[in-house]
């Protein structure tokens, strides 16, 4: 078996690849597209860090190409769905480099606190200009931590040590938990009005991107300070200038950015903001771990051992995985669809499945469920290897049950979540084996196509409603490909599901809430 090694790697990886003797280890760095393609072709593995853009025609390339291994935590550099398709398994390292993030950040907060970049660069030009610097100290204030993952907790756990007060916002984090870890859980809203410090550790997604915007930045405090850790484009950069000029914001640490290099950006103006060039990972003992972690992987997966840290596929057996596959795919559009119609932090999980589905072992179908169900909010972090530890690290109770009994259909997964807020329900069956269909959502008996663009609608039942909707949405050209609808009572309430072509502006969701007889408006997206 040939492994191609495409991204600098540390000695202590490929010491691992290189002594398996049935494995051919080939390096080989900076390589344009075309010579990478040609070098891919008998490669059974690719290993790469963040500079080899693994595209859909390089993964066609690699005519035996099974398992690509991405050393570090994203894999935004990885076609995922490309590989799928073709049934290469895409695998990262997440855990190798969260002591070095969480330190770079605690390095970022004190330097931009004690302005350590600027009276460094005022020294080195024979200046002794100690007032100009003057800092302030981090003891007895509030830092807001958005995001207490492993990344964010490390950081709790050293700012607690400096004397800070730590309030944090996590959709998925439990009271109990945030209690343990003796750290306040606040909303976003809250949060961003009480801390003097904020930092980000969230994942990049289309529901965390700009989730700092200029709205966001009138809630803060006045001389409030910024930092960002964690990915570019979740403070938005242009709102972040604006926000530093105007005093509201008179600090800022980035070590992410919209754009990389951020050479183009306004923010390079500033001198009241600390730059560093993407550094999060960059400490020799984070990159030795991502290099161990992902060739211990690459050799376990090539030899059919143990699948770990996979992002598309679930660790079973090819056979048993070809049966079972239909069901994954229903499954994980189950949690993601449930996940984007609740609101609030998930405090209960119910699975139950019934009918012919039961004939299988329904582990997998569960992490699918809780990976959908969790990787909205965060995103790459969540596989089918951590999806359920990440749920006990939040306390998300889940519970499952099983019935061979049949429920209307030859095959049901039921799905049923609890926030403070509310608790909600979805069901999905096949039909043929190969066609999944939402058929009860919250109660309601519906016949939906659970893919793209899905724009929920809870309304009273009278006429004229959808048509309002319809001309609302196709004044923005956006264009309905199905409907399907839904009511227990004739006048009661009605649930109307429509699969759009596109997805709708804020604005249009907006206007379509003010029809008078709508009760509620969700977009989700499969």
């Amino acid at each position: 078996m040939k492994v191609l090694v495409s991204d600098p790697l540390s000695e202590e990886g490929l010491e691992i690849l290189k002594k398996e003797k049935d494995i051919e280890v080939k390096v080989a760095t900076k390589l344009s597209t075309d010579e990478l393609k040609k070098r891919i072709k008998d490669a059974d593995a690719l290993i790469v860090r963040s500079g080899t853009n693994v595209t859909t025609e390089l993964i066609q390339a690699g005519s035996s190409l099974k398992v690509i291994g991405r050393a570090g935590v994203g894999v935004d550099n990885v076609d995922v769905e490309a590989a799928t398709e073709k049934g290469v398994i895409v695998m990262n390292s997440p855990g190798a480099n969260t002591i070095s993030t969480a330190e770079h950040t605690v390095a970022l907060l004190l330097s931009l606190s004690r302005n350590i970049p600027q009276a460094y660069l005022s020294l080195k030009q024979k200046k002794w200009e100690r007032k100009k610097f003057m800092g302030v100290e981090v003891y007895g204030k509030v830092l807001g931590i958005i995001g207490l993952g492993r990344i964010g907790g490390e950081v709790a756990k050293r700012a607690q040590v400096m004397g800070m007060q730590i309030i944090a916002c996590d959709p998925f984090l439990s009271p109990e938990r945030a209690k343990r870890l003796e750290v306040k859980l606040v909303e976003l809203k809250e949060l961003l009005g009480q801390a003097d410090y904020i930092t980000v550790h969230t994942p990049f997604t289309d529901e965390t991107k700009h989730l700092i915007g200029p709205e966001e930045f009138k809630l803060m405090k006045d001389g409030v300070k910024i930092i960002n850790c964690a990915r570019g484009g979740i403070i938005d950069e242009k709102a972040l200038y604006e926000a530093m000029k105007s005093g509201k914001v008179t600090g800022g640490a980035l070590d992410v950015y919209e754009e990389e290099p951020p050479f183009n950006s306004p923010l390079m103006e500033l001198d009241n903001l600390v730059l560093t060039p993407h550094l999060g990972a960059s400490t020799k003992e984070a990159q030795r771990r991502v290099a161990i972690e992902i060739a211990h992987q690459v050799v376990d997966a090539l030899k059919g051992k143990t699948i770990r840290n996979a992002v598309n596929v679930p660790s079973i057996e090819p056979e048993i995985y070809d049966e079972i596959k239909p069901y994954l795919s229903l499954a994980e559009k189950l949690g993601c669809l449930e996940a984007q119609l609740l609101k609030g932090r998930i405090l209960k999980v119910w699975i139950k499945y019934s009918g012919e589905v039961t004939e299988y072992d329904l582990a997998p179908v569960t992490l699918t469920i809780l990976k959908g169900l969790l990787e909205s909010v965060l995103g790459e972090r969540v596989n089918y290897v951590n999806a359920r530890l990440i749920a006990r690290e939040r306390e998300i109770e889940v519970m499952e049950a099983k019935s061979e009994r049949l429920e209307d259909f030859a095959n049901l997964i039921s799905l049923e979540v609890e926030t403070p807020q509310a608790r909600g329900s979805v069901a999905g069956t096949l039909f043929g084996r190969s066609d999944p269909r939402i058929v009860r959502l919250n109660g309601y008996h519906l016949d939906a196509v659970p893919a793209g663009y899905m724009l929920v609608c809870a309304h009273e039942d009278k006429p004229g409603i959808i048509g309002k909707i319809g001309t609302i949405l196709g004044t923005q050209k956006i264009n309905i490909a199905a409907m399907t609808l839904g009511r227990k009572e004739r006048g009661g309430r009605e649930v109307t599901v429509l699969n759009l072509d596109n997805s709708v502006p804020e604005k249009t969701l907006k206007e379509i809430e003010k029809i008078k007889e709508i009760l509620e408006v969700r977009l989700a997206k499969l």
